[in-house]
């Protein structure tokens, strides 16, 4: 199997030096930076206590009915717990093994933190999504962050932490979070999300109670609405697995992820197309979304929203570049340019990526992609953008045509068809 880039939202990759601004930058906007915001950094950005305040999303599950004291906040609880020796934790946390960041486990999300004994007796912590909300709407604009956002990576986020789910069995999904384990976290198609969860770690130790699996999927809808995409109903209520045995359990495995070169040869026909581009197709649609539930134009639409988000990196995925210019706003900018523009196959060897202005369009050994730049071109004749052969397929199967066409031409129907698509997508497995 090809490692490769999955859907939806860029990558992440390193920690390099201090933020700067490109002054030559042709599209006149930063390019990736790759610095995490520091917790002292974030808290300051924060200022003041977030309060409540209006939202779209649902109230907290029914169990909740009685509000947490005012007297005793959950953080005096902690304290008085701190004073005792004792933890938060207690009747869970020394039976767990701790997550992929190093955490005791599930830090609060009432799934993990409860004792068989208590929970009958006990309610969980209420959760203010409004709080939550709003706490996430003031890190998502990150200047030192790819294209100065953090939306497209928590995109990314929500949609691989629940592209695992298999209808057949009813397993996987975003319910379970099981990427903050190594195994879920290490496969290729995760690479760069580790950046993704550091970045909500300060909002779940302020909100000890939200589980992890509720925090990505509302860290996303948060990204979506914030960059003018569609605004999705939030549905609480997901727990969080307390390790890696769900898994072994179910006597199931990882790999459920799409790739974006399985099964392809190594040649490319009259049109420019990569041989073995139907095997692709069938692992996209068959393998992939029909595995979890989704028709052909559920699956158009998912890419077209997920993919006008973010950028691949090199030392991630392997492929390189934005799929559209403004990688940062929701737009159908993606299936227009996919039908509108020209796209050629290039791979590492093209060293004249380079010498035309487009360097961050090369990708990495062994890894091939398609670009609207022309060897022989001017630096400058387009804006560079790339796309991936798994999403060129949608231009070539005559099963997904039709649908890349109707989005290429509204943008408001493309908004629409995306967030009922990807709300769909983040209750996988939840068993709302």
């Amino acid at each position: 199997m090809h490692g490769g880039k999955g859907f939806g939202g860029g990558e992440a990759t390193r920690d390099p030096g201090p933020t700067y601004y490109d002054p030559n930058d042709p599209k006149g906007k930063q390019q990736a930076i790759h610095k995490a915001e520091s917790f002292a950094e974030y808290l300051a950005k924060r200022g003041s206590a977030v309060s409540g305040g209006a939202t779209r999303d649902a109230a907290p599950p029914p169990a909740p009915t009685t509000p947490v004291a005012s007297s005793r906040p959950v953080a005096r609880v902690q304290q008085r717990d701190a004073r005792r020796g004792t933890s938060w934790h207690d009747g869970a946390a020394s039976a767990t093994s701790h997550d992929f960041l190093g955490n005791s486990m599930v830090q609060g999300s009432w799934s993990a933190v409860v004792s068989p004994r208590s929970r009958a007796v006990a309610s969980p912590p209420a959760v203010d999504y409004a709080a939550v909300r709003k706490e996430l709407k003031l890190m998502m604009d990150n200047p030192s962050w790819d294209d100065g956002s953090l939306a497209p990576i928590f995109i990314r986020l929500a949609w691989h932490s629940s592209g695992t789910f298999d209808k057949a069995s009813g397993t996987g999904g975003s319910n379970g979070a099981g990427m903050r384990f190594s195994t879920e976290a290490a496969d290729p198609e995760n690479a760069g999300l580790n950046a993704a969860r550091a970045f909500l770690e300060p909002v779940k130790k302020r909100f000890p109670a939200i589980s992890y699996s509720d925090l990505w999927v509302l860290a996303a809808y948060v990204g979506l609405e914030h960059t003018g995409g569609p605004a999705i109903q939030f549905h609480p209520g997901r727990s969080d697995h307390q390790d890696e045995n769900y898994w072994k359990e179910k006597g199931m495995s990882y790999g459920r992820l799409p790739a974006a070169e399985k099964y392809l040869g190594d040649e490319v026909d009259a049109e420019g197309r990569v041989v073995g581009w139907e095997r692709l197709s069938n692992h996209v649609r068959h393998e992939v979304f029909y595995r979890m539930g989704f028709n052909d134009q559920e699956i158009v639409a998912l890419l077209c929203g997920g993919h006008v988000y973010g950028r691949a990196h090199p030392k991630a995925s392997g492929y390189a570049g934005p799929w559209v210019e403004n990688p940062t706003v929701f737009s159908n900018e993606y299936a227009a340019d996919m039908i509108e523009d020209e796209w050629f196959l290039v791979g590492h060897e093209d060293t004249w990526l380079d010498e035309q202005g487009a360097a961050e369009l090369r990708p990495a050994l062994g890894k091939r992609q398609y670009v609207n730049q022309k060897r022989g071109g001017q630096a400058g004749d387009h804006p560079n953008q790339m796309m991936l052969v798994s999403d060129m397929i949608l231009a070539w199967d005559p099963g997904f045509r039709p649908h890349l066409e109707v989005y290429a031409q509204s943008e408001e129907r493309l908004k629409e068809d995306f967030g009922k698509a990807f709300k769909k997508l983040t209750e996988l497995g939840c068993g709302f």
